[in-house]
């Protein structure tokens, strides 16, 4: 009876990302805390919620010889239909017949015999006579789009940008599971003793390369460790850490984060401080704020003040040339967290772009002069798009004679980054198949 319910929690899960555009991975975690959903059930449950997204185009190419009036689907079969068909071309856990005979108990309970009917016939045709194959696409470019389930506009717009080649790694990269990534406290443990404490617990673990701080997880739920709950962990990808790394953010220092939330940066930024100086933190919401005053309590962080506000409005609230440091973690597309947020990729137009370059831009204009000369700037996003990243600083610079690109940051880039094919003289784009980490791009802008 449990595992129908949880299926059933699965058909509502997919249901509201899809119509809401909601976001899966705080839907997920919703479901699981307020329906009680046993630990047994939660890994098989996130990883076709997660898969079903992640391959929805490519499931939905498999499904359209077998479904002659699409149109007229209800939205709850379409999603049943839809995460049988993942399990059935994409795990291997659970045996065909089962999954059918549990799509077809759901139909039934759902809906009425006739639908019931119909999911069991698209379902068993299918298993008889087989997906129909992406290689008979002509168009390399549709073909990518369908394999690893992208929209077409958008594996388009990368290959203008990168290359076919590029963007076929990208693509795929993007239906791959990353390692789990976290940061120690380095005022309350270092990083050998945590290493240390999960290996006993056996845990699978690797030093990241990015930040001394971070650690890469292969094997084991950090969740459920006395580390995470006592706040001497936290979690946090390789690329967020490094934008932190190369801010360099010195104890004493007076430092504005200008798009805060929801705080893996600034509580990373204060350890770097020692928990000595001041950092301004804001983000556009009140409960954004609250959650990052909350991350650094858990933390044991207090140099943190976290409000409210409009990044371009805090001249009204600082004098200009106030801050030694400036983080503009700017608000993005998003795309190079699609691994993590496969919804992303779905819910995004060309419009979206342009309009988040130009808010990009409007901050950077704004927060500039509140940099001290000699200050530095981060200019970071968690997007892979030209426009969003190269574009807009090129823009700023060339509208701003005062600041230039720190020639120092990319000699202080790690070892292994500096040669990597992200590097250009406007900044750092990291791609996702290139070290496993989100898409991120990073400059550092200098004040003179």
């Amino acid at each position: 009876m449990q595992n129908f319910l949880v299926r059933e929690t699965i058909v509502d899960l997919l249901l509201r990302i899809e119509q809401d555009s909601g976001f899966s991975h705080l839907l997920i975690d919703h479901e699981i805390k307020s329906r009680n959903i046993p630990p047994k059930d939660e890994a098989l449950m996130t990883e076709i919620v997660y898969g079903t997204i992640q391959r929805k185009l490519t499931v939905d190419y498999y499904l359209k010889p077998f479904i002659h009036s699409a149109k007229k689907l209800q939205q709850w079969v379409r999603m049943l239909l839809r995460m049988s068909v993942y399990q059935m071309k994409f795990l291997d856990k659970v045996p065909d017949h089962a999954i059918i005979h549990e799509a077809v108990e759901i139909a039934k309970h759902r809906g009425h015999k006739g639908i019931a009917s119909f999911v069991n016939g698209v379902l068993r045709s299918m298993q008889r006579r087989g997906v129909p194959d992406t290689a008979e696409i002509e168009d390399e470019a549709e073909r990518l789009a369908i394999e690893t389930s992208h929209p077409q506009w958008l594996v388009k717009r990368w290959i203008d940008m990168y290359g076919y080649e590029m963007t076929r790694d990208m693509c795929h990269a993007n239906l791959e599971r990353k390692p789990a990534s976290i940061r120690i406290q380095p005022l309350k443990i270092t990083r050998e003793t945590a290493m240390d404490e999960l290996q006993e617990l056996g845990f699978e673990l690797r030093k990241s390369h990015f930040s001394n701080q971070g650690i890469l997880i292969d094997q084991g739920n950090i969740l459920r460790t006395r580390l995470f709950e006592q706040g001497y962990v936290t979690i946090q990808d390789q690329s967020s850490m490094l934008v932190t790394e190369m801010l360099n953010a010195k104890p004493g220092m007076t430092v504005l984060d200008a798009c805060s939330a929801p705080g893996g940066k600034v509580t990373h930024t204060a350890e770097k401080m020692q928990n000595e100086g001041l950092i301004a933190a804001y983000d556009l919401h009140a409960k954004k704020a609250k959650q990052i005053r909350k991350k650094a309590a858990e933390l044991d962080l207090t140099i943190i003040d976290a409000k409210p506000g409009d990044a371009r409005k805090l001249q009204e609230q600082h004098e200009k040339e106030s801050f030694d440091r400036i983080l503009v973690d700017a608000p993005c597309t998003g795309f190079g967290v699609i691994r993590g947020k496969p919804d992303i990729k779905y819910h995004k137009e060309k419009e979206d772009i342009d309009r988040l370059a130009r808010i990009q831009l409007d901050i950077l204009e704004h927060v500039a002069p509140l940099l001290k000369k000699d200050g530095r700037l981060i200019y970071s996003t968690c997007t892979v798009d030209r426009a969003e990243n190269n574009e807009v600083a090129e823009n700023f610079l060339a509208r701003n004679p005062d600041f230039h690109v720190d020639p120092d940051f990319f000699e202080q880039l790690p070892a292994m980054i500096q040669d990597s094919p992200g590097c250009s003289e406007i900044g750092l784009q990291l791609f996702p198949q290139t070290f496993s980490t989100d898409g991120f791009f990073l400059t550092r802008i200098k004040r003179v």
